[in-house]
């Protein structure tokens, strides 16, 4: 752990100059130290003498108030935490947009493996089931609106479109059309399933963090985009919709396959405004176009047209 005055590094220091201004903590001693993970942000574990809560302090990346509601993210915490499905939440520091959460240091962040047990998944999809029902969000913000915004942004910054972007840009439009045309079923959804963000206790229960993507957005996408970052089979999703929706509908998996390719432009397209503005030490080009690659593999597929008329 370092103490307050050894900083190293611009987020290091970033972070020492807001903690020091948290009321409750200016009569203790604070240390704190990185704690890995995440693709956006700079994450601290912050100690705080003689309190026994272990606090997880988010430092926001260069540039991602581009595509974060920040006010939008807190919202969502809240909400979470009074669903018992996130960690406790502070507004120590909200004015600076630095985010401040309980550090469970009871659970570990989950791996793909955990989601090969069927009865894990039940658990999640409980779980998703559970955030869908609750009160909508602040932020209304569908794939489409991520999408358009994204875009519009890797034009603002001069960024690297792949050599079939327009064609990719015609298959997204397409497949906009066709689910706006069968209409839309907004709820609020995390849109964010990276396994770093599931905390599993030694009892298998799950606790949520990082709601800074939520909004308001399609169900189905909620669900399809947590199959296509854990690589779960046509037959695993089949098994989701059932345990979801307590039967099994053709027209949903088409539209669930439909909306994993839509993740995969939304990301695609986020990690190429992330390659011109990010500071963090990750190689947002590659991650940006293996997921273009990802939405090609199910846009190519010979049952693509029949997914959109299914709709």
């Amino acid at each position: 752990m370092l103490e307050i005055g050894a900083a190293r590094s611009d987020a290091e220091r970033t972070l020492e100059a807001a903690i020091v201004q948290v009321e409750a903590w200016k009569p203790c001693c604070l240390s704190y130290q990185p704690v890995s993970g995440g693709i956006s942000n700079t994450n601290f574990l912050v100690r705080v003498d003689g309190d026994p809560v272990g606090y997880f302090v988010k430092i926001p990346g260069r540039g991602t108030e581009m595509f974060i509601d920040r006010s939008a993210a807190r919202a969502a915490s809240k909400q979470a935490e009074a669903m018992d499905v996130g960690p406790r939440t502070f507004d120590f520091l909200d004015h600076l947009d630095i985010e401040i959460s309980e550090f469970l240091d009871d659970r570990r962040a989950s791996t793909h493996r955990d989601f090969l047990d069927p009865a894990f998944r039940a658990t999640v999809v409980s779980m998703y089931r559970r955030l869908h029902e609750a009160p909508p969000l602040p932020l209304t913000k569908t794939v489409f609106d991520m999408i358009e915004e994204h875009y519009e942004q890797v034009k603002q910054l001069g960024g690297y479109w792949p050599e079939d972007h327009a064609w990719l840009y015609r298959q997204y439009k397409q497949a906009r059309a066709a689910l706006e045309a069968s209409g839309l079923d907004l709820v609020p959804c995390f849109n964010d399933p990276m396994p770093g963000n599931f905390l599993v206790g030694d009892d298998k229960s799950i606790k949520l963090i990082d709601f800074e993507y939520a909004s308001n957005n399609e169900r189905l996408y909620d669900l399809a985009i947590w199959s296509s970052e854990h690589f779960f089979s046509e037959d695993v999703e089949q098994e989701i919709i059932e345990e979801y929706f307590g039967r099994y509908d053709k027209r949903w998996h088409a539209r669930f396959i439909v909306h994993k390719a839509l993740a995969d432009i939304k990301w695609s397209a986020w990690a190429l405004v992330q390659n011109r503005m990010s500071t963090l030490d990750f190689d947002f080009y590659k991650y940006g176009i293996w997921k273009h690659m990802r939405a090609r593999s199910i846009i190519y597929d010979p049952r693509w047209p029949s997914f959109l008329k299914a709709l």
